[in-house]
């Protein structure tokens, strides 16, 4: 299976300068209609080119960047297949829930689909997830198609056209041949390109060009379910412009012919980013612009995403190349591919101003913090967080720390600090992580292709750069369980992981912004604004207590609970022998439980070790001219 995945990705890797294993003949004609997306049905037509017999569609399944089986094809409905203007019965495969079979009946040269796409309507999940409102919508292409099975995508063509609601206008990276009254007509491009090029729409519309002077081209493309939510203050876009300059001097090249940073905002969406070559689906509050706190919360978001151009999409996963949407992703080596991109897009972040140092130190303290305080490193490595990614995606909020999340973005981030610290060791602080960056992302700059890479690469290429044995670096912290997150690379760049009674700016904006009150370090607790308990952690009072999530807090101490009373009952302890009393409501029964807590509030925070030199701050410290 590895090498069949491989030499996948090396076809899409020779392709040419395009980087697309394209092949001639006439390409399938998309056509959606958006002009129902307020409602959140989307209408697709397509006409695919077919000879009599057999003919199985496909609907993609494994989403790229979302690392599992997450095409939805449970929100597909309406679909009728016809060839020569009669309907043709179709099954679905018993054993492949995204596979339909159809016989093309003799003389026909094409079947003709017709399907709708019903939007979710919640905020949860990701492109599958709420995509569509009153005013805006994001067209994500995997979900309005079917393709012939036995090719790959790169060798799938579609000549893709939208049509828009009145008054609406859309941004993409697909390059436009032809509009006129509300509908667009692209260029022809792969399958795996068009999927790779997901389109926002909406009637509040905003395009930014950044840093204009730098080639290629890179615009900031908006759309809003509000006029206001548009405006973006000069400090915030002088820092984007920043961020392009930084990502290109960091890696050196680009790999793209334009770039374009497609950004929705509404609370009546997905909130979450997702990679593409040429753009990527950035997705957050409504007024994330506007709101400092929104605005600290969604700070590293476009870093993250810009730098998986280059590492994700250019260098990827050899077993993440698989050429097609029907073959399963292998994702050990996510820990590089997610886990890099934390730590490059959190730096990106505070070279170009999008974060201020001392806000990229409590992000770095609240992931240390976080990462030291999961009871499951007890049983799980992180490197099964990877393997299991496309399970803990979707698991529950309940017992994070015991079962373990998606920890390689995190974690891997502490590691590949760590990695940044030790090659500047080694190297007498004549070289980088930056250097390893060019090294491996870098190269020649053009349009998009795919270079696939196995983890011998990887340990190859960083020790070119400086020499150690990587290969027990990565074992020690990805492969084998420890008692304690990696801290190696905080402490050996000058600061130490502490804890303080003052609460850091961004646990604040969090709580602020997603209503909850964190006391994940001092009761080991996580609540919602409602007191139901999101999260305890295992080993921690609360827990020791014998609270558990979705129990219900009613009161503190005898009176009615609020995160003031809390949080005040907190403080006092630390001065009084006696346990603080929580009444908690698990389902129909009321308990009272005595909390033996006398350490106060405790929050994470980087403090100065002056007996060393502060590397953080050089690793930080702006790059480009």
């Amino acid at each position: 299976m590895r090498a069949g995945f491989w030499l996948a990705g090396m076809v899409a890797a020779a392709a040419g300068a395009g980087g697309r294993a394209e092949q001639p003949g006439a390409p399938i004609a998309l056509a959606v209609d958006l002009r129902e997306a307020p409602r959140r049905i989307l209408h697709s037509r397509l006409s695919i080119p077919a000879a009599p017999g057999p003919l199985t569609l496909l609907y993609p399944k494994w989403i790229p960047g979302e690392h599992g089986p997450t095409g939805p094809v449970v929100d597909l409905a309406g679909l009728r297949i016809s060839a020569g203007g009669k309907a043709l019965d179709w099954r679905r495969d018993p054993g492949e829930m995204t596979a339909f079979g159809v016989n093309v009946p003799a003389g026909a040269t094409s079947v003709e689909v017709e399907l709708d796409f019903l939007s979710a309507p919640g905020e949860e999940g990701f492109s599958a997830g709420g995509s569509a409102t009153e005013r805006l919508a994001v067209l994500s292409w995997n979900q309005v198609v079917l393709y012939p099975a036995g090719r790959s995508a790169d060798e799938i063509r579609f000549a893709p056209s939208v049509r828009l609601p009145e008054g609406w206008t859309a941004a993409t990276a697909l390059e436009p041949e032809r509009e006129s009254s509300g509908e667009i007509v692209f260029e022809p491009v792969s399958l795996a390109t068009l999927v790779d090029s997901p389109l926002i729409a909406g009637v509040h519309r905003r395009s930014e060009p950044l840093a204009p002077d730098v080639t290629p081209e890179h615009r900031l493309e908006i759309v809003a379910d509000s006029a206001e939510a548009l405006e973006l203050p000069p400090e915030t876009l002088s820092a984007y412009h920043r961020l392009v300059r930084e990502a290109l001097a960091l890696f050196g090249a680009s790999h793209y012919r334009r770039y374009r940073f497609l950004l929705t905002l509404s609370d009546r969406v997905a909130r979450f980013g997702l990679e593409h070559h040429e753009s990527s689906d950035n997705r957050s509050y409504e007024r994330a612009l506007l709101d400092p706190r929104k605005r600290l919360l969604m700070a590293g978001l476009l870093p993250h995403e810009l730098v998986h151009s280059w590492n994700g999409k250019y260098r990827r996963p050899a077993d993440l190349a698989a050429g097609g949407f029907d073959r399963p992703f292998r994702t050990e080596l996510l820990w590089v591919y997610e886990g890099l991109t934390s730590y490059l897009g959190d730096v990106l972040a505070a070279r170009s101003g999008l974060m201020t140092a001392e806000q990229f130190r409590e992000n770095l303290a609240m992931d240390a913090a976080d990462m030291d305080h999961r009871a499951g490193r007890a049983w799980r490595p992180l490197l099964d967080t990877a393997v299991a990614a496309q399970l803990l995606y979707g698991a529950r909020e309940d017992w994070t720390s015991w079962r373990r999340g998606v920890d390689f973005y995190a974690e891997s981030g502490l590691i590949w600090l760590e990695a940044d610290v030790l090659i500047r060791e080694r190297t007498n602080g004549s070289r980088s992580l930056d250097d390893f960056c060019r090294l491996f992302f870098g190269g020649e700059s053009g349009p998009p292709r795919v270079v696939p890479y196995t983890e011998e690469d990887l340990l190859d290429a960083l020790g070119r750069v400086a020499p150690l044995d990587w290969r027990e670096f990565f074992e020690a912290r990805v492969k084998r369980t420890a008692p304690r997150a990696p801290l190696g690379g905080i402490e050996s760049a000058g600061w130490r992981l502490a804890y303080t009674e003052k609460l850091p700016e961004r646990l604040e904006a969090i709580e602020a912004v997603r209503k909850l009150t964190d006391l994940t370090y001092s009761l080991g607790l996580v609540l919602e604004e409602s007191g139901t308990v999101r999260d305890v952690v295992p080993g921690l009072p609360a827990a020791r207590a014998g609270i558990a999530p979705s129990m219900k807090l009613l009161a503190v101490n005898g009176r009615r609970w609020s995160k003031e009373i809390l949080r005040e009952a907190l403080r006092k302890a630390r001065s009084s022998p006696e346990p603080i009393e929580l009444l908690m409501e698990n389902g129909e029964f009321l308990r009272s439980f005595s909390v033996d807590d006398h350490g106060g509030e405790r929050y994470p925070r980087l403090e100065r070790d002056p007996e060393k030199p502060d590397v953080l701050s050089r690793i930080i410290a702006p790059r480009a001219g």
